[in-house]
């Protein structure tokens, strides 16, 4: 998978570099350490602590990993497992929550299509944080919330990039909302192994009820910042239900709780419902497949999101 072919320009980042942290004074460490606690829900934790937290070490054996820890000279998690105190599953997962990405433990069967989750230190997921990075640089975010995914046919990789993008938005500790609005052929209950009736064609029909109300959007133990609304059960008639006018209501609701919404759509062949989806989001991301989708196809569905008022805000080819 490549990086976004537009190319996007912001404002400069300021960066702050701390030659020697041990110069700080008491200001100095007290301001950084408010810093930090800023938007990132897993800064100053410390591995015992978590551990602990979770049931996988006792504080006894906090004291006795630490003087192991002083003796060999190892990091904390590597005394415990030498210690043979947790297990390398444990590390792992106290981690996930110490750096705050996520990591799929062994009772959560989400489809390997999320390397996000699966392969969090791979190749792919850099690719993805990449991206990310590019979007936010283009002012995703706090200018425009919504990205709509899309690509001409089917089979290009557009619910594989929707997922794997919600979940490294997600790792900024940002609330993130991801949609599957594809109603003729939903790919994310698959993905993240979910079985929920209810969904966006319910709430596109109007048919909602309170009590279906409790527990939308899905959410997940391995994503604490990530909901995932799925399409529900597939309705007869997408275009109309796309088209109607609800769905620009319904984001302009979403957008009050969340920080970023990622919407995975259907083929463009299907141009209708694309167009509404895009529309109401804004902005899209144009996927295409190597060695698969045409040029002139994505020319084409460029032009007619434009043309449509969408911001196209780049496209990514999709390798894997």
């Amino acid at each position: 998978m490549g990086h976004l072919d537009k190319k996007m320009s912001g404002p400069e980042s300021l960066v702050a570099y701390i030659e020697d942290a041990r110069k700080d004074g008491a200001y100095e460490s007290s301001a950084h350490k408010e810093l930090l606690k800023v938007g990132t829900p897993w800064t100053d934790q410390m591995l015992g602590e978590i551990l602990l937290a979770h049931g996988k070490l006792a504080s006894d054996d906090i004291e006795r990993v630490l003087k192991y820890q002083r003796d060999k000279g190892l990091y904390f998690g590597d005394a415990a497992l030498q210690l043979k105190l947790v297990e390398e599953d444990d590390i792992l997962h106290a981690l996930s929550v110490q750096f705050g990405y996520s990591y799929v433990q062994g009772r959560e069967s989400f489809s390997r299509d999320l390397i996000m989750a699966h392969s969090p230190f791979g190749e792919q997921a850099e690719i993805f944080r990449n991206i990310r990075s590019q979007l936010l640089a283009s002012g995703f975010g706090p200018e425009q919330k919504i990205l709509s995914i899309v690509s001409p046919e089917s089979k290009e990789g557009r619910s594989y990039v929707a997922a794997n993008l919600a979940v490294a938005f997600s790792q900024l500790g940002r609330p993130t909302l991801l949609i599957d609005a594809d109603l003729r052929a939903p790919r994310q209950h698959v993905i993240f192994n979910f079985t929920r009736r209810v969904g966006l064609s319910t709430m596109l029909t109007g048919r909602i009820r309170l009590k279906d109300l409790e527990g939308l959007p899905d959410s997940f133990p391995s994503f604490n910042q990530l909901a995932v609304f799925g399409c529900g059960a597939v309705p007869p008639n997408p275009s109309e239900l796309l088209g109607s006018g609800t769905l620009p209501l319904m984001l302009r609701e979403l957008v009050k709780y969340f920080d970023f919404i990622i919407i995975d759509t259907p083929p463009a062949i299907y141009q209708g419902d694309v167009v509404s989806i895009a529309s109401a989001a804004g902005s899209a991301l144009l996927v295409a497949r190597r060695d698969q989708s045409r040029m002139t196809h994505m020319k084409n569905l460029r032009n007619t999101l434009t043309q449509a008022g969408v911001d196209v805000v780049g496209s990514v080819l999709n390798i894997f």
